[in-house]
């Protein structure tokens, strides 16, 4: 906690009191996205590598591999493989390569580096491990990589759900 000097002119106490707002973040930090244009998911940020805007021909295509695969890119001296999320969540339309560039998410656990392209990147935000609830109507293709998810308007029941990186990774879907 900082605590405010009294000696402090009026621009120190504001950034003080923006450092002090900064410390009382509840919850876990997470990257929230768009997979498809409708529909937004989240990811711990803790798991996040790196998020990159990839130009389409820096993404090298591999012949005869899956059809989640995009191809590979190089990331900093390592080459990964990017996969299309939506098509790994079994949306039936792949993601949209028409455009100058392609966000990827760049996720990593246990050292297994794995790019994953979406539709769009929304931002950071702090969001409450405990208020993350129990999935429903999730498609029978999508659940097993759904971990949970935050109610985020009662009304409008708009929901964000929270996917399970390890799912993604480990998924037999690789072997195909």
């Amino acid at each position: 906690m900082v605590d405010l000097d009294l000696s402090m002119g009026a621009d120190q106490v504001q950034v003080a009191s923006e450092f002090q707002q900064l410390e009382i973040r509840e919850g876990e930090l997470h990257l929230r996205f768009f997979v498809t244009p409708t529909q937004e998911l989240a990811l711990p940020a803790i798991i996040v590598r790196e998020v990159i805007s990839a130009p389409l021909d820096r993404i090298t295509p591999i012949p005869n591999t899956s059809s989640l695969l995009l191809g590979t890119i190089n990331l900093r001296g390592r080459v990964i493989w990017v996969a299309d999320l939506s098509q790994i969540l079994g949306e039936s339309t792949a993601l949209n390569t028409e455009r100058p560039e392609i966000p990827v998410i760049a996720v990593e656990e246990q050292e297994i580096l794995l790019g994953l392209a979406v539709d769009r990147i929304v931002g950071m935000e702090w969001l409450s491990a405990e208020k993350v609830q129990q999935p429903t109507q999730v498609a029978t293709s999508m659940a097993p990589f759904v971990r949970g998810e935050w109610i985020l308007d009662e009304d409008t029941h708009q929901r964000l759900r929270l996917l399970d990186h390890k799912a993604i990774i480990s998924s037999e879907l690789w072997a195909a």
